[in-house]
């Protein structure tokens, strides 16, 4: 099922050809931009000589500190008059970002997500429950339009008071939902605890999650609990929200709509490109961004292309789940660790709970690493003795995956705070 066969059945050489075509328009039209223009400058890069992919590398990286520091009409292309709505981050680690959209980059958008959708078997005759928020945050609108693009019944739930969620998806008929994966996750706990059979009692078939990095094993804690498929999404504020990239019904990696975007994958330290297969940092520029076009920007998200074509018959590269953040990256006594690696680990262990977190600390002058687990309300009430076992068992396989030992405690269900939106999966107090 496609959206628009002729535009996600184009081949490598079409594609490519199409992305120098829009690179050199993106480039003329983001001189115009007050960062641009300087930034061009400063680099000694003339727009006019800019032919095609071949002439990327010469372009400069732009950073999430630029968004800042032009915050908030900086990069804008066009007269304000053009700009149709504003998203913006919270600023609650920093100075806000702000992104600026026209009524054609809207269009582009809802276009994209559709695409989405319908790649994930989304029809106009699902009803859609849209649990993310509807405020600045773009996963709500953004999600919201694409499934009404489609056709789809679309409910403007927003995020969080998840009894009630429960309640609009017996009413409604819900078929398909949208959240972050550490709500859908709570969303499970909570149907079970009203002792919903979900098989039964509801008409769940599709679970969308995105927004925050989760792993596999998450997938298929919710896939069974719900007894329906559950699809990956990627995006990011900065190029556009939702919908950059997407998984297909094989579900072995994400399409990457190359019509929109180009995507380079680069060593974070060196800036260099890494091999086909390789991890690195995703370095994004948009082609069809008519308000505010950027040019190789550093998202910080860690992913590899995956070789190969995919059955689907799309040609659009994919990529792996990501991984995290070069800036997430823990170091502990001089070893690197992911809280990807410990979330694929406790996912994958049926006596783990639905929650956890990670906490940093100094203990004796040296790192000190904490994993608060939550574990299954029978298998806690239960004997001590296998309390005790499942604790090394974590332990342990922490260790084998991480190559660090980490002090492991297990918790009662619901001991940890529920999130509404993006889960808080790290707690730092090795500078409090």
């Amino acid at each position: 099922m496609f959206w628009d066969k002729e535009k996600e059945t184009l081949d490598r050489k079409q594609i490519e050809e199409l992305q120098s075509e829009r690179l050199r328009e993106v480039v003329a039209r983001a001189v115009k931009s007050e960062f641009y223009s300087k930034k061009f400058k400063e680099c000694g890069v003339d727009p006019g000589s800019i032919r095609g992919l071949q002439d990327l590398a010469k372009l400069p990286f732009t950073a999430k500190q630029d968004l800042r520091d032009h915050f908030p009409f900086g990069f804008l292309t066009v007269d304000r008059k053009q700009i149709v709505r504003l998203h913006a981050s919270s600023g609650t680690t920093g100075k806000s970002t702000a992104v600026l959209y026209t009524r054609s980059d809207l269009d582009n958008w809802t276009e994209m997500l559709a695409r989405c959708l319908t790649m994930s078997g989304v029809t106009a005759d699902d009803v859609f429950q849209n649990m993310t928020g509807y405020g600045m945050f773009t996963g709500g609108l953004g999600m919201h339009y694409g499934a009404e693009r489609v056709g789809a019944l679309a409910i403007p739930m927003g995020a969080g008071n998840t009894k009630w969620q429960i309640a609009n998806m017996k009413a409604y008929g819900t078929t398909v939902f949208h959240a972050t994966p550490s709500y859908a996750l709570h969303l499970c706990e909570e149907i079970a605890a009203e002792g919903i059979d979900p098989r039964k009692d509801l008409k769940l078939r599709i679970g969308l999650l995105g927004a925050e990095p989760y792993s596999e094993g998450t997938r298929k804690k919710v896939q069974d609990a719900l007894g329906i498929d559950v699809f990956n999404s990627f995006g990011l504020s900065e190029m556009n929200g939702p919908g950059v990239a997407f998984e297909c019904e094989e579900k072995n990696g994400m399409h990457l709509w190359e019509d929109h975007y180009i995507l380079e994958l680069l060593n974070p330290a060196t800036l260099e490109p890494v091999a086909e297969g390789e991890k690195g940092e995703m370095v994004m520029t948009t082609l069809t961004r008519e308000g505010m076009p950027l040019i190789r920007y550093r998202t910080r998200d860690l992913t590899s292309v995956l070789p190969g074509e995919c059955p689907c018959g799309r040609h659009h590269r994919r990529i792996a789940r990501i991984t995290g953040r070069s800036d997430d990256m823990m170091i502990i006594k001089g070893v690197n660790v992911f809280p990807s690696q410990i979330e694929d680990v406790l996912m994958a262990m049926p006596e783990v709970g639905c929650n956890y977190q990670i906490e940093l600390m100094r203990k004796e002058g040296a790192d000190h690493i904490v994993v608060n687990v939550e574990v299954g309300e029978t298998f806690f009430k239960g004997d001590i003795t296998d309390l005790n076992k499942l604790q090394r068992k974590i332990q342990e396989r922490l260790r084998e995956e991480t190559l660090v030992k980490p002090e492991v405690r297990l918790l009662e269900p619901n001991a940890l705070p529920r999130s509404m939106g993006k889960a808080v999966r790290v707690v730092d107090k090795r500078e409090l």
